[in-house]
């Protein structure tokens, strides 16, 4: 059983915050305020257009182990660009294998040439579990007669 749902399924259920960060900004501010709105990655925008990501990751590999202090390198520096996006009308198992096969585990969504949310490989995979699980309850309510149609 193949389990169709789309991009804008998953932003239906988020808040709806999108944090970002200019790419002017030191990485500190930008490791910073992730820290502070728990999140492991941050879109990078400038004058309205998505330039770049910037993840912990890269702060660790980038900055943290190459010597280089968080407080005088520029996110500019260091993010990944360009970005794979995605739009809200892309399926959950077609970002499950661009996630897979780029090695990301960010992707931001765009819609009208504007940022307006993001996924993670974590919101992913929730679904699916969640999706699965859901599946799985109605197939043993047919078997068991239950099925309400």
């Amino acid at each position: 059983m193949k389990i169709t749902a789309y991009i804008s399924d998953i932003l239906s259920g988020k808040t709806g915050d999108v944090w970002t960060i200019e790419s002017h900004a030191t990485v500190f501010d930008a490791i910073r305020k992730m820290a502070e709105k728990n999140i492991g990655a941050m879109p990078v925008v400038d004058a309205g257009q998505l330039v770049g990501l910037i993840s912990e990751r890269d702060y660790t590999r980038k900055v943290a182990l190459m010597g280089k202090s968080s407080r005088e390198t520029k996110v500019s520096e260091i993010m990944a660009s360009p970005v794979i996006t995605v739009t809200t009308t892309a399926t959950v198992d077609t970002c499950m294998q661009l996630v897979s096969r780029k090695r990301v585990r960010h992707l931001p969504v765009i819609e009208g040439g504007r940022l307006i949310g993001m996924i993670s490989i974590g919101d992913l995979v929730n679904w699916t579990i969640s999706a699965q699980s859901a599946a799985i309850e109605q197939m043993e309510n047919y078997i068991m007669g239950g099925y309400a149609g």
